[in-house]
């Protein structure tokens, strides 16, 4: 297949004349967010809707999402880049084309838990809040055997009320439903030397944090994307460089965090790739039950993080 040569953006009849108060800018690469952006603008509401492909090859997705932005009933746009540029870079690139005082980053494979999902994060926006996440949960998540691992740790980990994220603000902080004030935007953006997944959201955090406080309201969204075992793993191979890199940067803030006390803990251990290599046999077993097998994949994750802490 031939790569494309530029960018190209479509704008819906909409869109010229539109002076949104808040921006919703979902990213997606693979996933289709057309239902995402249908459910946001049919509850109506102040907003603009932007969607950016960072350099998916699927020309059939593509098409159906420009049919979708053309026949949206707010304004909205459609950014299809050439290239893969990455979660940060891309995040950035959706901030530059937001008009609103308030961006509010979704991810493609989240759905809204609430009518009112629109109308609670323009309240928040409202009271001129520089930063807010609102939160996850699997309430409109399909049940399936196969994600029944990742769907555990993130019970345990991801999915927390809005009391328990507030005790550690920075660090329950996900790009997938988070609201940011254009002016603290433009001041911290994300960094673009994150590559691979994971860490640039809880990173970002820390540096607002200094600056300005994290807000925690109960706005929750339905994760949807959830990952099979082997994915975790890959993924988690990918996040160990960038953990790496937010230790370098925030040693003070990350040394609180269990997942580094446990990483220091087995990188004392002698054998410590041999307890790696059974915890991730045991995370990846179908058979065994899904509480131990969340448990030995955090153990898995450990053991990255043990070789670069």
């Amino acid at each position: 297949m031939t790569a494309r040569a530029s960018d190209w953006i479509i704008d819906n009849p909409l869109w010229a004349s539109a002076t949104p108060r808040l921006s919703v800018l979902i990213p997606f690469l693979g996933d289709d967010p057309a239902q995402l952006a249908r459910e946001l603008a049919a509850q109506g509401g102040d907003i603009e809707i932007v969607l950016l492909d960072d350099g998916g090859k699927d020309g059939a997705l593509a098409g159906r999402i420009a049919e979708t932005v053309q026949a949206l009933p707010c304004p909205a746009r459609f950014v299809r880049l050439a290239a893969n540029v990455g979660r940060a870079k891309g995040r950035n690139r959706l901030a530059a084309q937001a008009r609103g005082r308030h961006l509010l980053f979704l991810d493609a494979d989240i759905l809204p838990d609430a009518g009112s999902f629109v109308a609670d994060w323009l309240a928040v926006a409202d009271q001129d809040a520089a930063v807010a996440f609102g939160g996850f949960s699997f309430q409109r998540t399909p049940l399936d055997p196969r994600f029944a691992l990742h769907r555990a740790m993130a019970l345990r980990s991801d999915c927390l009320p809005a009391e328990q994220r507030a005790l550690s603000p920075e660090k329950h902080v996900f790009t997938s439903n988070l609201l940011v004030r254009r002016d603290v935007f433009e001041a911290v953006a994300f960094d673009e030397a994150f590559t691979g997944w994971g860490w640039e959201d809880v990173e970002w955090a820390m540096r607002i944090a200094r600056r300005w406080p994290i807000l925690h309201p109960h706005i929750p969204a339905s994760h949807l994307g959830l990952d099979t075992a082997p994915a975790l793993v890959a993924k988690y191979r990918q996040s160990a460089a960038n953990f790496a890199r937010v230790i370098a940067a925030h040693p003070e803030v990350v040394s609180g965090y269990a997942s580094f006390k446990v990483a220091r803990m087995i990188r004392r251990l002698p054998g410590r790739s041999l307890l790696r290599e059974a915890a991730r046999i045991a995370a990846l077993t179908d058979a065994l039950p899904a509480p131990f097998r969340a448990f030995a994949m955090r153990l898995y994750r450990a053991g990255l993080y043990a070789e670069v802490v």
